[in-house]
């Protein structure tokens, strides 16, 4: 599903899956970074719009590539927690989950002491139970109103561009990676994304704090 139908929202509702459109405002997302061959790629493109947006890292990536890491946050990007090992939730036992969340906490907060707790689930796979732990810890749970499916490789580049083009409207929050596996298909609807943005007069921002 491209975008998220209604009653999947209503069925969650303290998860966040789109903000007010009150403001003009889109929220592009960017899950499984920071890499060097994609990240710094990213940044220039929305440096060159004028636009922000927020990295759900990899605290393994983030470990493995700090300066990287470092260049998101000097552009006063948003940034969130996507687990220290890219772990499905419904494959893997509370313990164990909540557990590598922290571990990914411990490794932002070292670059990032005032790090607020967003998180978004890998593959977007949350259970109940774990969701209400990571609640309960003062996290927001970011899920999305736009999936690109640009890691999917059996889509042509134009569609993954029409997958983002005819359902973005402000409010909307928008589902990107900075991943190799990605990579093909964002290096041509990223900038493209971004004119129409500008076109449109909708602002890019990193997501708010607060809901």
């Amino acid at each position: 599903m491209i975008q998220t139908p209604k009653f999947v929202t209503r069925l969650f509702p303290k998860q966040i899956w789109e903000y007010s459109k009150a403001n003009n405002a889109i929220y592009l997302t960017f899950d499984d970074g920071p890499i060097p061959q994609v990240s710094p790629w990213v940044l220039d493109q929305l440096n060159a719009h004028n636009a922000k947006a927020t990295f759900f890292c990899i605290g393994d990536n983030v470990t493995k590539y700090p300066a990287i890491f470092n260049k998101v946050i000097a552009a006063s990007h948003g940034i969130g927690n996507h687990t220290f090992s890219h772990y499905n939730g419904w494959k893997t036992s509370v313990k164990n989950y909540t557990k590598d969340i922290e571990k990914c906490a411990a490794v932002l907060k070292s670059h990032l002491p005032g790090f607020v707790p967003l998180f978004r689930p890998p593959y977007g796979r949350i259970t109940p139970k774990q969701a209400r732990i990571l609640q309960a810890q003062g996290y927001s749970i970011v899920m999305w109103s736009v999936l690109s499916k640009d890691y999917d490789h059996n889509i042509s580049r134009q569609q993954c561009l029409k997958n983002v083009i005819t359902h973005i409207k402000p409010g909307s929050i928008v589902v990107f990676h900075d991943s190799l596996k990605a990579f093909k298909n964002l290096q041509y609807v990223l900038p493209k994304v971004l004119a129409h943005c500008t076109k449109m007069g909708w602002q890019c921002k990193a997501l708010p704090v607060s809901k």
